[in-house]
């Protein structure tokens, strides 16, 4: 489950809650935004319910999460996940185009096609 803080909910309330997940036998995974704090339980609560969780100051609301990936869902991280390659990011508000063969067979090909590629608008190489 993902517990959402409130806007400006101090340390002592954060502090409160990731002992409360603790105390529980759970995880917690802090994911501090500009505006607010993520708190992700990790491990099955659904025994446990959202009711320790919702009654604590500085708590806005706790959303269950039942999908097996909540670290990487977009309850948990709103915002976009940006990785960089060199000078060539992907993620955010770019598209990032990949482009290269299937299989290098040399060298001199993989050279050639890294060319074409990038005349094409390619930002990233990629090979098989």
């Amino acid at each position: 489950m993902i517990v959402v803080m409130r806007r400006g909910a101090s340390t002592s309330q954060v502090s409160a809650v990731v002992e409360r997940i603790e105390s529980l036998g759970f995880r917690a995974h802090l994911s501090q935004g500009e505006e607010r704090t993520i708190i992700g339980v990790i491990g099955d609560e659904r025994p446990v319910g959202v009711e320790p969780f919702e009654i604590l100051d500085g708590v806005e609301r706790v959303v269950p999460i039942l999908q097996p990936y909540k670290l990487a869902s977009r309850d948990f991280r709103p915002e976009n996940t940006v990785v960089s390659i060199g000078n060539a990011q992907i993620g955010g508000e770019k598209i990032a185009v990949i482009a290269g063969p299937c299989s290098i067979e040399s060298r001199e090909q993989l050279l050639e096609t890294a060319w074409a590629v990038k005349e094409a608008g390619a930002t990233v190489l990629r090979g098989g």
